[in-house]
This record gives structure tokens, C-alpha cells and sequence, in this order.
């Protein structure tokens, strides 16, 4: 197809031109001077109109930076293609002017702005083809990313060290595959990019106090790559950037090293994946490295012989994909729709699978430069390639013109008069009517020669599907009736809102991980949805039923075997539909993880988690059953059991049989026994390392350490959600070496120590993070060292604490470790907190303190606090911070410990409010009545919080809930003298 030219500007689009100029000269004119504005031609201001008249986007961006077109022009960039990185060294040249990370996210975004424009204005003169179009888009995506990249490594480098690789002892670089459209260089003009991360081979950073792992560091460095990249700010934004197609889409960890990339699709790549590393490419980064890693992946994408295999996943993919195309809505499509691009594309990769592993000429990524090779090597003829082509192209333009009028994402033809004209413009037509006949012409033939190619010569029709369970709502699902019934049956089964549901499950059925299903896998799924819409419609709310559960429909597509758990375990289904119509937390946990559905087949075991001592051993035997020196398969083993753990507390809470006070026992009982195993790694690993260190007198550290937990862990109070507030002690020589081969002083050693356990219990892995961990309570905070000694540690709470430090110290407790160092922790908390207090001073600090956590935290409708009434009662109330809540309380506590615990030791004997508060009351130091409301209000205060957290809401409700027990709880607050 020739390049199509542009018609004669209509009229209904004149407005839009003379509105253009106008409001561009008068931003010229704002500047103060013309700025070679009069110099331009007749022609140029004829291009100028012809282009603003079909893009806001361009008109737009000139307007609110007139020098940056006015430059272009000037700059003769409108009127000539770059040449080869003269585009990228543009982007370069501005990325390293930039000094900080904003600074770079800004620069990024006026380059691409600017690229935009150029790139716009050349493709609707026609000053481009499409090939040049989307080459130039492309490279400014490779430049964008690659320098954004090079920029965040040298200063990640300086902050972190240089990754190193363990075997080769060379500085590691990631490198960033490009997928798609982008792999291609086929870029639209508001593509997003699909993009891989990965780094060579396994390691540590060196050159800085405190190493992190290869894969850690290059996790932040691709964090920090999409945030440079992907939001929207008041500059626009660089690119949207989608990292679902790395292993486990959004469940896996955003980087792995080339071994585990490998392993992974060799043990478990599917058919869609094959598809998409065939356009995969290096965009950024170690280029090198890159074109190794490829190459390991080329047996996974081309099989070396012919890969019959493939043809019966390209028959379910061509049910798939006219399924989806049935639906209403999508006709106009140009790319999902019947006849539209992304059949092109099909007709082509098919090639490629079933033929590359033994025609080399196929192992290419350009569509265009692909069919080329179909008809040279003569796999297709050549009229048929040259339909394919034309129709490519024309549908391709089409694309462009539709996303060159706002720079938005979409393919689906607009439906306004005024955009209807700008795309007939652009592709060269007088009016809407000749394109539109045109555009379906060529998607007629492209379904045509789609159909021919995929053909399945044995299919049959006619069959009728066995009676199943559910089975009345099979044709619903298959869409073998219209929309009204479907609506129909939907509201007859008491969904309230019946076209919202069979959208939801037309998004599904159009989904890409149901567009990848293998046929095994969509034949599971059709037998599974009908069960699905049976037991929704047993439920009160079928519709929040539906909404919750697709999610996880959609992310086991892929595997299947869940769908088939579910299906032949009708229990498990009606637990899984229960669990996620009370709490949307419970939804997500199960979506993210899919392996928690497991737990839903016993259904004893999911409402009776077991006690302390069980949860210990249980975990303990698991990781037995590991090699000790498999760290990855022993850090899933951990997050497993968290997570199945974690599900059956949260049901139990649910079902109501487990109160507030057993949750929280429960959670906290299982960060404990996590870890004790934790600490047990990290002591193995590191001591494999460096030897075992040793104590004042000689003897050896076994270990010689201990966990204290602070804050919630501390005080036995864990929810569902919570971090660990953790402070790390140990009683060894600092001075003294280990025993082992490369030995360190004992100081280097618990910080390693310390450093390895963080990193366990933080890393993100396939199964999450254990936990979040806050280091700040330790002494001197942030910026104190990670490990004290027991005697600094005492030093420190003597003579240098504040007063909210000892405060916190109430809620302190060893978690885990070593007996010994924990009985003189204990000693050494007893002694700082039972001295003498000058009490004026004391309720003097805490008053302080506490106020300037409301100020800071709580909601504004609070005040600090100050009298019977002092809050809003119909503002929101922060369960936590707002006066009269949960932190009140806790100060209340530990002004009292502190105050008393002198001539009361016995207050010290619990960690945990409620009995504390209980100690209180036996002490005569509180009135019975005033404590047991502290408590009552403190248990109703958490359980609000609880099931908040659970409804994945915040910690607020309105501000008429719990009104009086908030007057008394502040009433009691000032009869401490507290103010």
C-alpha cells in the first residue's frame, strides 16, 4: 500500500485550524518577541493547520510551549528523518543535565513531548512512512529507557555498591528486553511497553559497608526505572510500562537472573509466552549480556523441528480470539476486533512456531520483514502476502491517526462527527462514509486469509455439551444467547446489577490470560464457570461475589489446575465464595497467591489454626525436609507458610470463631515461630561464612543474639497487616575475631547477621515479602548502628533515651534468641523502667509527645485533645490517632508503668495493655470501672480496626461511632493529670 495522502481539510474541521493558529500566536506573542514566527512559509502554516486540525495532542503542547515547536522548525527537525543516533544523543544530552531523580522524570517527559510532536507532525504531512514512523517511536522508547537507565545505575552504584557476579567476579549489569510492539520496533503512536528486567548471574554489591544482593539491588533499580517512565505528571508521562509478561506476570519478582529465567521457561513457559519472546528484544542495558541471554531462550521460542505441537494451541487461541470478537462492543476494534491487526500478527507468528526452529530466516521480529520472508521462502503466495501487507498497512495508519488526535492509548473508531472526520482526513478520504467502506474491506480480507491459515480441517459442529452442574448457565458463558437474556437470567438469579456482571465476565473472557489458555485449560474453565454462577447466585450479594472472584478466575488461567481444585471440590468453592464475599483483603491474598487455595479443602484446618507450640514445630519440619543450602526454596517455604497461616486467621475471624484477642495471639505466635527460623538461617549462613564470634570470656557465641520485638509484636497485638518493629542485641566480644576462614571482628559479624536476617524476612520473592520491618526503635534510631551489645544498649537506655523511648521500651520483649542475653534484656528493661520519676516532668513529656502525634496524625477535625468534648462528632474518627482513641490509651498505660512501676514491679510483668491495665486496677493504682472501660473500649477500638483491615479500608469510621466511649476515654486521660 503507498503512503496515503491527506485529503483537502473539511469544513466541519476549519474551526479547529483557525482556533490553532490563534491561540498559537498569541502564546508566541506572550513571550515578547516573534521568535522567527514571521519567517514561516505559506506552506508551512498551511502544515501547521492541516496538522493542529487533527490533533488536540499537537496543538495542545504547542500552546503551552510555543519555543519548543518554534525551535523544531528552526531547527529543520520537522523536515528531515534523524540519522542513526541522532534521536538518542538529543535524549542523552538532556538526561545528564538532569540531578536529581524528579529532575530526571521531568526531563524525560519534555524530551518525549517534544519527540512526540515531531514525530506526529512528519506522519501527518506525510514527511514518513509508517515503517519510519514507528522506528522513530521506537528508538525514542530505547534512548528514554536506556538513558534513564544509565543515569539511575551509577548513582544506585554510589548509594548501594556495584553488583558483582559471584562466579565471574564482574560488574553485573541488568538488561531490559523489550516485548511487543516495541521489540519489534513497531511502536504506535501511544504504545505501551512491555518490558523484561534481568541480570546475569547471582551476586552482591561490593564497595560499600553494607552489600545488598545482585537481585535486590537491580529490584530497586527497576522500581526506580518505571517510576522515572510511567506516571502521569504535570509533564505527561515517558511511557506506560507493563511488566506482565515476566515469569508469574505480576506475582513474580520484577528481576531474575538469566539461570532463573531459564528454568523457568523451560519447566513451566507456556504457549502465549512463546508468542511473545518471539519480537523479544535488548532495548537497554547490557547489550552484550543481552544477546547471550537470547540466546538461551531461542530452544524455548523455536523448537528445532517441526513443532506440530503448536498447531492445537493455535486452534484454541483462534476459538479464543472469535469468542472474544463476538462480543458486542468490540466490532470497531481495528486491533482485537474481526480482521484487525492483531490477526495479522497471528497469521504470522503462526509461521514462525511451527517453522522457525528450522528455517533461521523466520527468527526475526518485524511483522512486515516477516510476511516478506512467508512469500519469499514461498509458505504463503504471493497475492495473499500482498493483501496481508496492504491490509497491515492500512490498518496500521489507521491506528496512528486515531492516537495522533489526543495521544491516547486505544484502537476503537471514534463515534464523534468531528473525529470521524479527522480519521477519514488523515487516511486520505473525503468523508467518513469512503473510509469506513475501505477500512472494512481490508479487514474482511485479512479475516478471510486468518481463517484459511488457522482452519481446523477435522472441527465439527453441532455437538451438544453434556448436562453439567451449573449447566443452565453454560450458554451464558459461551454467549450462545443475546444480551437481553443473559441480563435476564442474571437478575432472575438475583444479581442487582445484571449488565455490570456480564461485562465483568466479557472482560474475562477477553482477557489475555484467557486469550493464552491452552485448550485443556479453556475446556477446564468452561466447566468451571457455570459452577462459578451456580453457588454465586446461593449468595446474599451474587454481584460482590462475582466482582471479588473473577480476578482470581483470570490470574489461574494460566494454571489450570486450580480452576480444576475448585471445580471438583464444591466445599472448596462455597469457602472460597464466603471468605471473598466478607472481605476483599481475603480476595486479593488469594488472587496474588493462588496456592492458598489449598487451604480451602480442609475445612477443620482452615477454622482451627493451631497454637504456638504446633505452628513452631510444624514450620520447623517443613524446612527440614529442605537442602540447607537451597536459600530460595527455604525463603518460599517460609513465605508459604506465612501466607496459609495468615488465611486461616483472618477465616477464622470471619467465621467469628476466633475473637480480637486470639487474632492477634495467633499472628503474633506466627511471626515468632517465622522468626525463630529466620534467625536460625541467618546465624547458619553467616557463621558458614565467616565463623562463629566469640564472648568476653573466650567462649563461643551460640549465638549469642537476640530479637526484641517492639510496638504491636511486642505487645502481642499483631494484625493482619503489620510490620515488625524489631531491635537486634547481642552479648559478644566486639573486638575478638570469628573462628572461620575469612574472619571478621563480632561486630562486623552481628551486623552481617542482622543485615542477613532483614534481608530474609524482606526480600520480595514469587510468594511476597515476610515482612515489613522498622529498625528505628534500636538506639539513636536511623542513625545508630543495626546491632548494639547488651551493655550499649543499657548505656544508651540509662543515660541517653527519651522519655518516649522508654515509652516504647513498656511494649519491648524478646522474640527469639538466646536464652541468656534474653533474661539480662529483661534485667536490663526492669532497671531503666522502675527508677524513680519526677512525675510533673513526666506527665509534662508524655502530654507533649502525645500531642504532637495528633497533630501530625491524627485527622483535623481532633484537637489536641484538651477536654470532654474536644473532637467533631460528625467528622471521620481515626481509630488510632484521633483523640480519645487507641494511642490514648496506650499512653495512658505507659504513663502509668513509668509512673509506678517504681514502688509496682509487677506492672512490668506483661507487655500487653490489656493486662497492664489489669495490674493497674489490682494495684489500686485505677478504679475498677475506669479500667475495665479502658479495656473494653481498647479491645472494640481494635476490633473496628480489624475489620477495616479486612475490607481493605482505613483506619477510620464516622465520627458518631464509639462518640461517649471517646468522652470517657479522654475524661480518664485527664484524670491522669495529662493534658
Amino acid at each position: 500500500m503507498s503512503l496515503p495522502t491527506l485529503a483537502e481539510l473539511p469544513a466541519i474541521l476549519l474551526p479547529y485550524a483557525s482556533r490553532a493558529e490563534q491561540s498559537f500566536r498569541d502564546a508566541v506573542a506572550a513571550l515578547g518577541d516573534d521568535h522567527g514566527l514571521s519567517a514561516w512559509t505559506p506552506q508551512r502554516w498551511a502544515d501547521f493547520a492541516r496538522v493542529c486540525a487533527a490533533s488536540d495532542f499537537v496543538i495542545e503542547q504547542s500552546v503551552r510551549d510555543p519555543l519548543m515547536l518554534l525551535e523544531l522548525v528552526a531547527w529543520g527537525e520537522l523536515d528531515r528523518g534523524f540519522a542513526p543516533g541522532e534521536l538518542c544523543s538529543q535524549i542523552a544530552g538532556a538526561v545528564q543535565q538532569a540531578e536529581t531523580e524528579d529532575e530526571l522524570g521531568r526531563v524525560l517527559r519534555r524530551q518525549r513531548t517534544r519527540q512526540q510532536v515531531r514525530i506526529i507532525w512528519r506522519d501527518l504531512t506525510r514527511q514518513a512512512d509508517l515503517v519510519q514512523t514507528c522506528r522513530d517511536l521506537s528508538d525514542m522508547a530505547d534512548a528514554c529507557i536506556d538513558q534513564a537507565y544509565q543515569w539511575l545505575y551509577q548513582r544506585h552504584c554510589a548509594q548501594f555498591g556495584t553488583p558483582t557476579g559471584r562466579r565471574s567476579g564482574e560488574a553485573q549489569h541488568m538488561v531490559i528486553l523489550g516485548m511487543g510492539k516495541l521489540g519489534a520496533v513497531e511502536l504506535n503512536l501511544s504504545s505501551d511497553i512491555d518490558l523484561i528486567f534481568a541480570y546475569p548471574e547471582g551476586g552482591e554489591t561490593i564497595g560499600v559497608k553494607r552489600s545488598l544482593d545482585n537481585q535486590e539491588f537491580f529490584i530497586r533499580l527497576g522500581q526506580k526505572l518505571i517510576k522515572a517512565l510511567d506516571p502521569m505528571t504535570v509533564d505527561g508521562f515517558v511511557f506506560r510500562v507493563d511488566m506482565r509478561l515476566r515469569p508469574y506476570g505480576s506475582a513474580g519478582a520484577l528481576v531474575l537472573s538469566f539461570n532463573a529465567l531459564e528454568q523457568y521457561y523451560q519447566d513451566q513457559g507456556r504457549d502465549w509466552e512463546r508468542y511473545a519472546m518471539i519480537k523479544a528484544r535488548v532495548v537497554a542495558g547490557d547489550q552484550v549480556a543481552g544477546a547471550q541471554l537470547l540466546d538461551l531462550l531461542r530452544p524455548f521460542v523455536y523448537r528445532r523441528y517441526l513443532d506440530f505441537s503448536a498447531i492445537e494451541a493455535l486452534r484454541t487461541m483462534k476459538q479464543l480470539i472469535q469468542q472474544e470478537v463476538r462480543r458486542k462492543g468490540m466490532a470497531d476494534n481495528i486491533k482485537l476486533g474481526s480482521g484487525g491487526i492483531r490477526e495479522v500478527e497471528f497469521i504470522a507468528q503462526a509461521f514462525q512456531l511451527i517453522h522457525g526452529g528450522r528455517d533461521l530466516s523466520l527468527q526475526q521480529r518485524p511483522l512486515l520483514n516477516v510476511l516478506g520472508t512467508l512469500e519469499g521462502q514461498g509458505y504463503l503466495p504471493a497475492a495473499v502476502i500482498t493483501e496481508l501487507r496492504n491490509g497491515y498497512e492500512f490498518l496500521r495508519y489507521t491506528e496512528h491517526a486515531i492516537q495522533a488526535i489526543a495521544d491516547r492509548q486505544t484502537q476503537m473508531l471514534p463515534d464523534s462527527p468531528e473525529d470521524q472526520a479527522r480519521i477519514a482526513f488523515m487516511l486520505g478520504f473525503s468523508d467518513w462514509a469512503a473510509f469506513h467502506e475501505r477500512l472494512m474491506y481490508w479487514r474482511g480480507r485479512v479475516d478471510w486469509h486468518f481463517r484459511q491459515v488457522i482452519a481446523d480441517p477435522d472441527e465439527e459442529e453441532g455437538e451438544e455439551s453434556e448436562l453439567v452442574v451449573g449447566g443452565e448457565w453454560l450458554p451464558l458463558w459461551e454467549e450462545s444467547q443475546d444480551e437481553d437474556a443473559a441480563c435476564r437470567q442474571l437478575t432472575e438469579g438475583g444479581f442487582t446489577d445484571a449488565p455490570k456482571a456480564l461485562k465483568a465476565l466479557a472482560g474475562l473472557r477477553g482477557s489475555p490470560q484467557l486469550r493464552a489458555m491452552q485448550r485443556l485449560g479453556r475446556e477446564r474453565l468452561d466447566a468451571f464457570i457455570p459452577r462459578l454462577l451456580a453457588q454465586a447466585v446461593e449468595h446474599a450479594n451474587p454481584d460482590l461475589v462475582l466482582e471479588r472472584v473473577l480476578p482470581l478466575v483470570e490470574a489461574v488461567a494460566r494454571r489450570s489446575a486450580y480452576l480444576v481444585l475448585l471445580t471438583e471440590n464444591p466445599d472448596a468453592l462455597r469457602r472460597l465464595l464466603t471468605l471473598c464475599a466478607a472481605s476483599p483483603w481475603i480476595a486479593e491474598q488469594i488472587t496474588r497467591f493462588p496456592l492458598l487455595l489449598d487451604e480451602l479443602l480442609n475445612e477443620g484446618r482452615l477454622f482451627k489454626p493451631p497454637l504456638a507450640p504446633e505452628l513452631a514445630a510444624e514450620l520447623r519440619e517443613r524446612l527440614t525436609r529442605i537442602p540447607e543450602d537451597d536459600l530460595e526454596q527455604q525463603m518460599e517455604a517460609l513465605r508459604h507458610f506465612k501466607l496459609a497461616h495468615r488465611l486461616r486467621v483472618a477465616a477464622s475471624e470471619i467465621a467469628g470463631s476466633l475473637p480480637l484477642m486470639k487474632v492477634s495471639d495467633y499472628l503474633t505466635w506466627l511471626a515468632e515461630a517465622i522468626l525463630e527460623q529466620v534467625l536460625a538461617l541467618a546465624w547458619r549462613q553467616t557463621v558458614a561464612r565467616h565463623g562463629s564470634p566469640q564472648r568476653l570470656d573466650g567462649t563461643l557465641c551460640d549465638p549469642g543474639f537476640i530479637i526484641v520485638g517492639y510496638g504491636k509484636v511486642g505487645g502481642i497485638e499483631l494484625g493482619h497487616g503489620s510490620d515488625l518493629d524489631l531491635v537486634f542485641i547481642h552479648d559478644g566480644d566486639p573486638q575478638a575475631e570469628t573462628d572461620g576462614a575469612k574472619p571478621i571482628d563480632g561486630a562486623q559479624f552481628f551486623t552481617r547477621l542482622g543485615q542477613r536476617i532483614i534481608h530474609l524476612l524482606t526480600t520480595q520473592t514469587n510468594s511476597g515479602q515476610l515482612y515489613e520491618v522498622d529498625m528505628r526503635l534500636r538506639p539513636s534510631g536511623a542513625s545508630g548502628l543495626l546491632v548494639s551489645s547488651l551493655g550499649a544498649f543499657d548505656r544508651y537506655q540509662q543515660n541517653e533515651a527519651w522519655t518516649w523511648e522508654h515509652q516504647a521500651l513498656i511494649r519491648a520483649r524478646v522474640l527469639v534468641g538466646s536464652q541468656d542475653v534474653g533474661h539480662a534484656f529483661e534485667q536490663v528493661r526492669a532497671n531503666v523502667l522502675r527508677r524513680e520519676r519526677d512525675l510533673a516532668k513526666l506527665r509534662q513529656e508524655v502530654s507533649e509527645m502525645r500531642a504532637k502525634m495528633r497533630d501530625n496524625l491524627g485527622t483535623k477535625a481532633t484537637t489536641a485533645g484538651r477536654g470532654a468534648n474536644a473532637f467533631e462528632a460528625t467528622a471521620v474518627f481515626d481509630l488510632k490517632q484521633d483523640a480519645g482513641g487507641i494511642v490514648d490509651i496506650e499512653f495512658m498505660v505507659q504513663y502509668a508503668a513509668l509512673a509506678w512501676s517504681a514502688q509496682h514491679p509487677s506492672l512490668l510483668r506483661y507487655t500487653d495493655n490489656i493486662r497492664i491495665l489489669e495490674g493497674l486496677e489490682q494495684v489500686g493504682l485505677m478504679p475498677a470501672a475506669d479500667a475495665h472501660l479502658l479495656r473494653e473500649v481498647y479491645k472494640a477500638y481494635r476490633s473496628a480496626a480489624h475489620r477495616q483491615a479486612l475490607q481493605n479500608e482505613a483506619g477510620t469510621v464516622a465520627g458518631d461511632q464509639f462518640a461517649d466511649e471517646r468522652r470517657q476515654v479522654m475524661r480518664i486521660w485527664q484524670s491522669l493529670g495529662l493534658s
